[in-house]
């Protein structure tokens, strides 16, 4: 019989009369890799807050065993007394402290009240081997990469003596080695006995590392089944996830391109610290009217920093080059010059650079474009409430009020919300930076319709992404970049994910895909 270490039992959780969790059931063998999925907004995070104790018993209901026993956790102290630890997706770490401040941070290897430093450093060097980190404890995390930055919270998980150890999206903003990295060191905790929960919406890495897979959907346990080495694998936990299969996981769409919309020629950026490094190096590229053009790169190659750059040279110094919008040179020095010339950028760090999280669905959608609904320098608040109702409609954002806080939302509802906030400022030309990043495929499939939309409707529309299969399954053509060079073009019909990795990895500059005229 199989060892369980954790069995929930009917979990229900309500908010306010909604229904977050209706009678979720979930076991957990010992040792295992299990994972999590469903789409954004189906009830994983909130039956780990459950289990955790951030949602104390009682205000619950539903039975929690953990190791043979009921337990009634009132506080995240609570369940890591027992040794069971989580790793949200947004770090928990203090960035002007240590390594070794931060592992042992409410737990410190101290005497009379007195830190023994000697002992403490030692441990968390200890530690990071464990994790297979070779850094100082005494650096600070500042100092850290977010990749070495989840080592060390899962180096402090190991200082709690874990037993169940708990990552939410832990690859989510890590680069590919980071994320290899961070696969082989959970099989290695495993082969340890230490048993993980892995909430994740990249169903590769859940085929590579899990042993069985809950999918929870609307706050129901759909099903659990043991993952096998299949293709067959991905299909189904899909079909699980969204209610349907998505054999085309892209929805269909007969491009309508017309007249060249823009046109970026001989764009050069340098960096904004050292000056002498060029980022973005003699770049030149367009898209026409209703076209999708993807952007392909590895980390560091300056997609991310090209966008940047275009919209308001929100990013580097040194800024050279051309801009054309319908064949007219356009100056966009500024983000408001650049939003009068009719771009759009959607961040791809929606939290930090894309949304006012303590505002309303409201006060985000109508951000971008104040100046439609003020009159006389003031705003039509019932305006803008009608108009962010109508957004909420279209994008279909799961939430009963536009007055709600969009840090509340789950991240592919932020992105709808990021996309309605550009799309109401009217743009002729959308840069949209990793769209889809940390949602699941559910929403991401909405949000490609919406693209597509956007491009039927006469937009230029580029999109940067990491995602390689996104880019061919969505784009009509895709540059790729590589050490802030333009190496290649592809149009879709020769595009692979050999042949787009062949460019990405290339030093050598693509000939001048644009002539000046």
């Amino acid at each position: 019989m199989q060892n369980t270490i954790l069995r929930m039992s009917g979990i229900v959780k309500d908010f306010s009369g909604v229904k977050a969790l209706d009678g979720v059931n979930i076991e957990v063998a010992r040792g295992e890799v299990h994972a999590i999925c469903g789409e954004n907004g189906a009830g994983k995070s909130t039956l780990m807050k459950v289990l955790s104790g951030v949602y104390p018993h009682g205000s619950f209901d539903g039975t929690i065993s953990f190791e043979d026993k009921d337990v009634e956790y009132r506080s995240i102290n609570d369940s890591e007394r027992d040794g069971i630890v989580i790793i949200h997706q947004e770090l928990a770490l203090s960035p002007y402290l240590s390594i070794a401040e931060n592992i042992f941070l409410g737990n410190e290897n101290a005497r009379a009240g007195i830190v023994d430093w000697n002992k403490t450093n030692l441990e968390a060097t200890r530690l990071l081997a464990r994790v297979g980190l070779n850094e100082n404890p005494a650096t600070k995390i500042l100092e850290l990469g977010v990749g070495k930055q989840q080592l060390v919270e899962i180096a402090k998980a190991l200082s709690k003596r874990v037993k169940l150890l708990i990552l939410d999206e832990p690859t989510a903003a890590l680069n590919d080695d980071d994320s290899a990295h961070l696969i082989d060191l959970i099989k290695h905790l495993r082969e340890q006995g230490i048993t993980s929960i892995i909430i994740s919406h990249k169903l590769n890495e859940i085929r590579s590392i899990a042993d069985t897979v809950t999918v929870i959907r609307d706050g129901q346990t759909i099903d659990t089944f043991p993952v096998e080495d299949s293709a067959e694998i991905e299909t189904r936990i899909i079909r699980a996830m969204v209610g349907r299969s998505l054999d085309n996981q892209f929805p269909p769409h007969e491009s309508h391109v017309g007249e060249e919309r823009f046109r970026v020629e001989n764009w050069t950026v340098h960096h904004p610290v050292d000056t002498e490094r060029l980022v973005v190096d003699d770049v030149s590229f367009n898209v026409h009217a209703g076209e999708i053009v993807g952007f392909a790169g590895l980390m560091g190659a300056g997609r991310t920093e090209l966008a940047m750059s275009i919209f308001g040279r929100s990013y580097g110094t040194g800024i050279s080059g051309k801009v054309f919008k319908d064949g007219v040179e356009i100056q966009t020095r500024t983000v408001d010059e650049a939003i009068r010339h009719g771009l759009a950028y959607a961040t791809e760090d929606r939290k930090r650079y894309g949304l006012n999280l303590i505002g309303s669905i409201t006060v985000n959608v109508s951000a971008a474009a104040l100046g439609k609904l003020a009159r006389w320098g003031i705003i039509d608040r019932n305006r803008e409430y009608v108009v962010a109702e109508d957004y909420r409609k279209r994008m279909n954002i799961k939430t009963s009020s536009v007055g709600a806080l969009t840090g509340r939302l789950s991240g592919g509802n932020q992105q709808k919300v990021v996309l309605s906030k550009w799309i109401y400022s009217g743009p002729d030309v959308l840069i949209l930076d990793e769209p889809t990043r940390g949602i699941d495929v559910g929403a991401k499939y909405e949000i490609y319709g919406i693209i597509n939309e956007l491009a039927d409707a006469g937009k230029a529309v580029v999109v940067i992404s990491s995602e390689l299969p996104e880019l061919i399954g969505l784009a009509d053509r895709i540059y790729t970049i590589s050490e802030g060079r333009l190496t290649g073009e592809v149009p879709r019909a020769e595009a692979t994910q050999e042949n787009l990795m062949r460019y990405m990895t290339s030093t050598r500059s693509a000939t001048p895909l644009v002539k000046e005229h």
